[in-house]
């Protein structure tokens, strides 16, 4: 209602002008021109304040149009428009008006919405000026829409977080108009919700620690993975609700009433009821082929999906693919060859092909490709779970993030978790690091996979030394005395690694140490330096082995017998012990035996951890992360035979990225008081990229 209406004074056809402008400034925002909590707080509204632009939030709206609407809204009756009449010469004049630039920006979306929507405010006036509305706008109707450009700008007080493996790309709500993105603020990692019209970001309580975000069907509700479970929280209110396990999820996409995530990094695909319930799996992993399903993506019949199969071994990375699936299960179908997530949206198959993403026309019905593939832009990857920084909507919103110098920073933390600095070392993706027996010296391998190599760097001169120059350079350990490093490193052309020695300051020939023709891998080289402690082989037939240092140099196991995964074997200071990742109860957990016989067992951990541990350097300290993503200390008593967990708890929550298989961290082994490690890239800096009609866009080129 009018002021004057709320005023309770004379009304006459004025009144209506001011209802219908209310009523076209809805149609046009799809939000109220006056709102608030209670009819009081409504009629203030009308009485005291004025609506937004609405060029604020439909951009693409024509001046003259807002100046048309905002007229009808004047408080006082004599400067709004006196007549229907008047407004209709208005609305003629600007549907005549060739000239006037933003008239052919309105999307064909708000064109649906004038054309299908006649509302009867009251009075024959309001009926003359919706006819001329509708008449305009669906002459306007013919015209192709506008491809829109736009980039989004997030709340300085919010750090995006995109790359790493607790964040993900931002996503995209079904109808366009919300976004869910990863973020830190004060310190804590959690989800935030900004509309695409809005400047401002809603932190959704409930979600800390909250990654690789997923919409309902109807927007009302999000998917998310945090504290190893798969979860789900509506927006209207109320604590999240965990639907499944998953101790390191990969994706997840939701249509109807079930919900299909990818619970782990070695995994198949699952499905779920969106209420919760039973889990079943809905893909299976040829391993010969791919060691893991992810960031499935349902298509539009709410029954087939798209997933990524990838191989975590670089010397199979032609086996990856987009494939297709279906909830019921069944033999999948390969779409195309790609090394990145995919999904679907307005008839296109979106994906990445060498580091640009592409599009090309999809028949969800038949399951295939058609056509040529078209160029979006240069898109950001996540090169170590392969996921694509990129969404869209159903109604033709793309966004995605343009890639560019990311720098991985290395950071110091106190025992609290509190940052201490950086160190003077960043490189591009980091996929391990130790330091040196000193404390002087940090190694580090960085790189994208065949570019990978292993650098040693002086934290007092900042000089660095690059150790590997042909192959990918994977793990690495220090000598004793900090004057050699051994490491792995995977020829090109094999699936199997060399393990190598040379000097710390990349002085000399590298010298063979071991090609057994396996996945080998060091993970120490002990005090005495008499072994060297390995993993072999990949998930499924991971085992610890042995390098004598002395000798022949044999390996041997370290459980001859053993027929589940154990690796990241780190032996004690005293040489006594080794602390080391096991899957033998069935989930990844640390256990300390003795060294180097295996005699005994100890388990430290009991929630799921990532490896590796670390020892404090007088050994009564052992620090790992958990897959709930907290850092943890294990207080360590021992005695003559045997070894006693005195005390598990968490230090912080682990700001440290997660590599292949570790998470990248170290500590200070003089006394615990000091952490480094890989912390999550800011990319904020890098450009999210929104189009509005994208596909109008590909019919040009």
């Amino acid at each position: 209602m009018s002021p004057e209406q709320v005023e309770g004074k004379e009304l006459d056809a004025r009144s209506d002008i001011f209802s219908l402008g209310a009523v076209l400034y809805e149609m046009l925002t799809g939000k109220r021109a006056f709102d608030g909590k209670s009819q009081l707080s409504v009629a203030s509204a009308i009485l005291e304040k004025e609506p937004a632009p609405i060029r604020v939030t439909k951009p693409t709206t024509p001046p003259v149009f807002d100046h048309t609407i905002r007229r009808c809204l004047a408080k006082n009756p004599e400067e709004r428009w006196q007549s229907a009449s008047d407004i209709k010469g208005e609305l003629l004049w600007i549907s005549q008006s060739p000239d006037e630039p933003a008239i052919q920006r309105l999307t064909m979306r708000e064109k649906r919405w004038w054309a299908q929507t006649i509302l009867i405010a009251g009075g024959a006036a309001v009926l003359v000026a919706i006819a001329v509305v509708s008449a305009y706008l669906f002459s306007l109707h013919r015209s192709p829409a506008a491809v829109v450009r736009s980039v989004i700008v997030l709340p300085p007080n919010v750090t995006l977080v995109t790359l790493g493996d607790q964040a993900g790309a931002p996503a995209i709500s079904r109808d366009g108009i919300n976004l869910v993105f990863a973020g830190i603020a004060e310190g804590k990692q959690l989800l935030f919700l900004r509309p695409l019209d809005s400047a401002t970001a809603k932190p959704l309580p409930g979600t800390e620690g909250g990654k690789f975000p997923f919409w309902s069907p109807d927007g009302k509700s999000i998917g998310f993975f945090a504290d190893q479970q798969l979860k789900r929280l509506a927006l209207a209110g109320g604590p999240p609700t965990s639907l499944a396990p998953a101790a390191d999820g990969r994706g997840g996409t939701w249509a109807g009433d079930y919900i299909l995530f990818a619970p782990y990094i070695y995994e198949a695909i699952y499905r779920v009821p969106a209420s919760g319930g039973k889990v079943v799996p809905v893909t299976a992993l040829d391993r010969a082929q791919h060691t893991t399903h992810r960031w499935p993506h349902f298509l539009p019949d709410g029954k087939h999906f798209l997933y990524l199969a990838a191989n975590h071994l670089s010397s199979k990375e032609e086996n990856s693919g987009i494939f297709v699936g279906s909830i019921d299960g069944g033999a999948p179908r390969l779409v195309l060859h790609s090394n990145g997530s995919g999904f679907y949206a307005s008839g296109q198959l979106l994906y990445y092909q060498d580091g640009s993403l592409m599009a090309q026309a999809f028949d969800s019905d038949r399951m295939e490709l058609k056509g040529d593939a078209r160029l979006i832009g240069e898109v950001l990857r996540e090169s170590g779970n392969w996921g694509v920084i990129a969404s869209a909507s159903e109604d033709g919103v793309l966004l995605f993030q343009s890639p560019g110098d990311v720098k991985y920073p290395v950071v110091w933390f106190d025992r609290n978790g509190h940052p201490l600095g950086p160190a003077p070392i960043s490189g591009s993706q980091l996929l391990d690091m130790r330091l040196s027996p000193d404390r002087t010296r940090l190694a580090f391998v960085s790189g994208e996979g065949p570019r990978a190599s292993l650098y040693t760097s002086d934290f007092k001169t900042g000089a660095r030394a690059r150790l590997t120059f042909q192959g990918t350079a994977w793990f690495s350990a220090w000598s004793p005395d900090g004057s050699k490093m051994v490491y792995s490193v995977q020829a090109t052309d094999k699936e199997t690694t060399d393990l190598n020695l040379k000097r710390a300051d990349g002085a000399g020939e590298r010298e063979l140490l071991l090609s057994s023709g396996h996945l080998d891998h060091p993970t120490d080289w002990t005090r005495d330096g008499r072994y060297i402690v390995i993993e072999r082989g990949q998930l499924g037939d991971q085992r610890i082995w042995l390098i004598p240092m002395l000798g022949d140099r044999k390996p041997f196991p370290l459980f001859p017998n053993a027929t589940y995964d154990h690796a990241s074997g780190r032996v004690s200071p005293d040489g006594k012990w080794i602390a080391y990742y096991s899957a033998e109860s069935g989930r990844g957990e640390v256990y300390i035996t003795s060294f180097p016989g295996g005699v005994g067992r100890w388990q430290v951990s009991t929630t799921g951890i990532i490896p590796a541990p670390v020892w404090r350097a007088d050994g009564k300290e052992l620090y790992f992360a958990t897959l709930d993503g907290n850092l943890m200390v294990a207080s360590i008593h021992e005695s003559a035979a045997s070894v006693t967990i005195e005390k598990v708890q968490p230090l912080f929550r682990s700001p440290f990225l997660t590599g292949i298989v570790r998470t990248i961290f170290d500590v200070d082994p003089k006394d615990g008081q000091r952490f480094i490690g890989a912390a999550a890239p800011d990319t904020g800096s890098l450009p999210l990229n929104v189009i509005t009609n994208w596909a109008i866009e590909l019919e040009k080129k």
